[in-house]
């Protein structure tokens, strides 16, 4: 279990520091801001890394929960549920009890971070107005405005609504990619090496072709899985706004509609070749190096 826990952080920081800028541009591309003001620009490449901190702080220990929670219930699932069921229902719900794990550890990081990525480009709206010209842009000025609204777990039920259908169709297209190119190999290398058989495994190899089922795997499921993301990310990025504040309950109603009324069907999927692109990245270097890093740390021991 230690080991889990140890790949799947390390797995998480080093994916997020190389990937943090096309979530940025995902999430700036998305926000109603950008859409309704001529004076931004959502593909602007100034702060790029706005947030980081605070997500890194919060991915971590999601990413061990996460991995902890999915490798322990996919192997209680498969013992002892009388029933006998697909090994692709057992990776759904095995990923979807993970992910609701995860998502408590990661909203209120994810909700600082995606006031973080804004607020440069709100402040130079505001700057345009007042004729100012000095800049401020760090995590604690929205840690600090989100924590003033008392709104850090805003957007969980949004979070889970988006994270639930991506993890219950990715993993199971993950696992069932993987397994297929095993085989594949190991045709090609004229043996009958069993899938579950690790010690034949190179860790390079077996980091490629988990990366490469995931990113396959990840791009698929993130595309079909945009309009849920759009709607998370107008509700996190609206903590402070006072009108949003008094229609708590109504929110996620709230956006559907203004993102159904300014673009109609279209609008829900703005900013999902990003979120394909990202997801293909960033799901092929995690699962890639979590599997590498797993299968080393195992052999260590």
């Amino acid at each position: 279990m230690k080991e889990i826990y140890l790949a799947g952080a390390a797995a998480a920081f080093t994916v997020d520091l190389l990937v943090y800028p096309l979530d940025t541009l995902k999430t700036r591309y998305q926000s109603q801001d950008f859409i309704k003001s001529p004076l931004t620009k959502p593909l602007a490449l100034r702060g790029l890394y706005q947030g980081i901190g605070s997500v890194i702080l919060a991915t971590l220990p999601a990413a061990g929960v996460f991995f902890s929670t999915y490798e322990t219930t996919k192997s209680i699932y498969t013992s002892h549920i009388p029933l006998s069921l697909p090994t692709p229902v057992i990776h759904s719900l095995a990923s979807a009890t993970a992910e609701m794990a995860s998502c408590l550890v990661l909203t209120p990081g994810e909700v600082i971070k995606q006031n973080a990525q804004m607020i440069q480009q709100q402040q130079q709206q505001q700057q345009h107005l007042l004729g100012s010209t000095s800049h401020k842009s760090t995590s604690l000025m929205a840690f600090k405005r989100v924590l003033a609204s008392g709104r850090l777990f805003t957007g969980y039920s949004a979070l889970v609504a988006r994270n639930l259908p991506f993890t219950a169709l990715q993993f199971p297209l993950f696992e069932h990619i993987r397994a297929r190119l095993w085989e594949h190999r190991s045709r090609t290398k004229g043996t009958m090496m069993q899938k579950t058989d690790r010690e034949e495994r190179g860790v390079g190899e077996s980091g490629l072709i988990a990366g490469c089922s995931a990113a396959v795997a990840g791009s698929i499921a993130a595309f079909l899985t945009t309009p849920s993301d759009v709607i998370k990310t107008r509700m996190m990025v609206s903590v402070g706004d006072e009108a949003s504040t008094s229609r708590k309950g109504l929110a996620g109603i709230k956006v559907v509609q203004d993102v159904w009324r300014e673009r109609g069907l279209k609008g829900f999927f703005r900013g999902g070749a990003f979120r394909s692109a990202w997801t293909a990245v960033g799901s092929g270097l995690y699962l890639g190096m979590y599997d590498a890093a797993k299968l080393w740390l195992e052999r260590r021991q």
